[in-house]
């Protein structure tokens, strides 16, 4: 009997057991088919093995079995039990080693998220593997191989790396990737309303150029920054990306973004959330003209007018709760609400073409918190008065004649409107009620959470990149990662940190065993393995 290799239609390598019978060859047993030479070597191995089994049977031949004799063994050095002889060496199998470990698990989970979001349709498996690694570890292109090694991926070389930053920003990658964040996005829910808001990301840099310029921060710096807008759905995942000048200011950065979402898309009936610090005359006006609907965060300054004529016939009483549906000037102070009439105008368009629609809700629990700042800022600004503290003059603080003084008219007009908060739009009240109108503007912690998760998680700052093309190619991968991240987040139910922890400590092991190579997966325990499933659903690891 002899082992025989066969080449099957697959490609693969079968080994066989093979006997020869009245001179025809007849397989006794299959071991297997191989497909690396690791497979083949423990296969033989395994057929080996087979061959020598006691069990395979024996003639009976009637001899009757006799103890072996053998011969005399000692110390090699002694002469006298081996004279004239010459040992012969004895040979051994090396034991087996351990040659690396990795988190190949961790890899193939966020491959799968990363291939049924379709991101695989961009064709380039060295992006694939740069997004990978920023979501696991986010580091610089030079340790990012050392990333991708432990996760048991052979990495591209540095210069690979970097050509396909370039083909990034060349190949319009993030065009195509945010077409597909949009199919998911449109086959997930829905997509008619969407979150904006902006951030701000600094350079490891001292001086300027025509887009890191020095500008308003969010992180209190000083050095050049450029400035992000995100586009969101109502539950935070990313659907367009933008980056402009560091000091280019908030309110100019949404209809830029808006436009190119729908240039892309050409979807109709949008409506648009964003925060106060997007409420501009000039915004708003362009996104009605543009057909856009939208929710807008109001500033509390302009209570006073919006709620005029509640003021006028019930004080500065409010009930926990109360809702206010009114009207609010487009531009400057002009009203067209007449505070002499008991109740809040309804906003129609027609109707009120100088004025939106305005919502004012109070909360008790807001009016405490308000309170509690009011007070500390009071106080500072006495103490700042008092000569007690050195400062740049704080809130509520007035200077006349080089005299500084208490401004009592401001601080009590703050402490009237405490507890309220507004929201502006152009839907009226018979396509969405107020309630509608709140609960639809406090979805925009999905937005603020996936900045968080940019910042924080894929370490989208500080950049050490400077040319416009790598900022686009660094942006493309972060704004790619978010994508999959928050795809694992909803899936697991874990937070993404979370979740690396969960799954970076199953090490698949490479064995180095009689001359062959295999890697064995790891043991997973019940609970991880609820996680793969749910990161894969119908993929056994």
């Amino acid at each position: 009997m002899w082992i025989r290799r066969v080449r099957t239609g697959s490609g693969a390598t079968a080994v066989q057991l093979v006997e020869s019978v009245g001179g025809r060859r007849r397989i006794v047993a299959h071991v297997g088919s191989a497909h690396t030479e690791a497979e083949l070597g423990l296969l033989i191995a395994r057929a080996r093995d087979l061959m020598g089994d006691p069990g395979q049977g024996e003639f009976p031949l009637g001899i009757e079995p006799r103890a072996p004799k053998t011969a005399l063994l000692g110390p090699a050095e002694d002469p006298a039990l081996f004279p004239g002889k010459e040992s012969a060496p004895v040979g051994t199998v090396p034991a087996p080693r351990v040659i690396s470990t990795s988190s190949r698990v961790l890899y193939d989970a966020l491959v799968g998220v990363f291939t049924y979001l379709g991101f695989d349709a961009v064709g380039d498996a060295v992006f694939r593997d740069l997004v990978v690694a920023r979501i696991v570890e986010p580091t610089s292109i030079l340790d990012t191989g050392r990333v991708l090694r432990d996760l048991g991926r052979a990495p591209a070389s540095e210069k690979t790396m970097r050509r396909t930053l370039a083909r990034c920003a060349s190949g319009k990658y993030r065009d195509q990737l945010a077409s597909l964040c949009f199919t998911h996005a449109l086959s997930a829910g829905d997509v008619s309303l969407c979150l904006y808001d902006v951030t701000t990301l600094y350079f490891e840099a001292e001086k300027e150029d025509d887009l890191r310029k020095v500008g308003f921060s969010k992180e209190r710096r000083v050095d050049p920054q450029i400035v992000v807008g995100l586009l969101v759905d109502r539950q935070g995942f990313p659907l367009e990306i933008g980056f402009f000048e560091g000091n280019k200011a908030e309110t100019k950065t949404i209809i830029p973004i808006v436009k190119q979402f729908h240039a892309r898309h050409q979807i109709e009936n949008m409506v648009v959330v964003a925060d106060a610090g997007m409420l501009s005359a000039k915004n708003l006006r362009e996104l009605d003209e543009a057909g856009f609907s939208f929710i807008v965060g109001s500033r509390v300054t302009k209570a006073p007018i919006d709620l005029e004529s509640h003021f006028r016939w019930h004080g500065d009483a409010f009930t926990d709760g109360q809702v206010i549906d009114t009207i609010t000037p487009k531009t400057g102070h002009r009203s067209e609400n007449n505070k002499l009439l008991r109740a809040e105008p309804v906003w129609d368009l027609a109707t009120h073409p100088g004025s939106w629609r305005a919502v004012w809700v109070y909360s008790r629990k807001r009016a405490a918190r308000d309170g509690h700042t009011l007070t500390a800022q009071e106080n500072r600004a006495r103490a700042v008065i008092a000569g007690e503290k050195a400062t740049r003059t704080p809130r509520f603080v007035t200077t006349s004649n080089g005299a500084r003084s208490l401004d009592e008219a401001a601080l009590a007009r703050a402490r009237k409107l405490v507890g309220l908060k507004g929201y502006v739009t152009n839907i009226p009240a018979s396509v969405m009620t107020a309630g509608e109108v709140i609960s639809n503007y406090h979805d925009l912690w999905h937005v603020e959470q996936s900045f968080r998760m940019s910042k924080t998680d894929l370490a989208a700052r500080p950049m050490f990149v400077r040319t416009k093309d790598a900022i686009d190619a660094h942006l493309t991968i972060v704004f790619t990662a978010l994508a999959v991240a928050r795809t694992a987040q909803n899936r697991s139910g874990l937070a993404i940190r979370n979740l690396i922890r969960q799954l970076r400590p199953l090490r698949s092991a490479t064995i180095a065993i009689n001359g062959a190579i295999q890697t064995i997966p790891p043991q997973i325990d019940p609970d991880r393995q609820v996680i793969l499933d749910a990161l894969n659903p119908g993929v056994r690891h």
